[in-house]
């Protein structure tokens, strides 16, 4: 099965997402206790991007995770921020758990992935 263009669309995006916050984090700016696990934040939006192109639906709950936790900072930061990823994480949720996607993932599983 062909992969869903939102999948992909959502793939590259959080590549693209690991990989700017990754370099935001590290470049001019001190490094503290927290450098280290804000860029592991980054390397996992990052590698879960690579594998939901590459069809492996761990990825897409690693994503998901990942939503959920910026939901939890963003509460400890503002209600507004929360809402925003509480959003987000609603349309990523739709997109990856949807009907097409669930027929990819599971072609994806049996090895059918093109």
């Amino acid at each position: 099965m062909k992969r869903p263009f939102e999948v992909t669309i959502l793939g590259w995006l959080f590549i693209v997402t690991g990989v700017a916050g990754l370099v935001f984090h590290l470049v001019g700016r001190p490094v503290d206790r927290w450098t280290i696990l804000i860029a592991a934040i980054g390397v996992i939006a990052a590698v879960g991007g690579v594998f939901l192109l590459l069809g492996r639906s761990w990825a897409r709950w690693l994503l998901l995770a990942w939503l959920v936790f910026h939901v939890v900072v963003g509460a400890f930061d503002s209600g507004s921020k929360a809402l925003a990823h509480v959003v987000l994480l609603t349309v990523v949720g739709y997109f990856l758990l949807g009907s097409a996607a669930a027929k990819y993932f599971q072609s994806a599983r049996t090895g059918r992935v093109k």
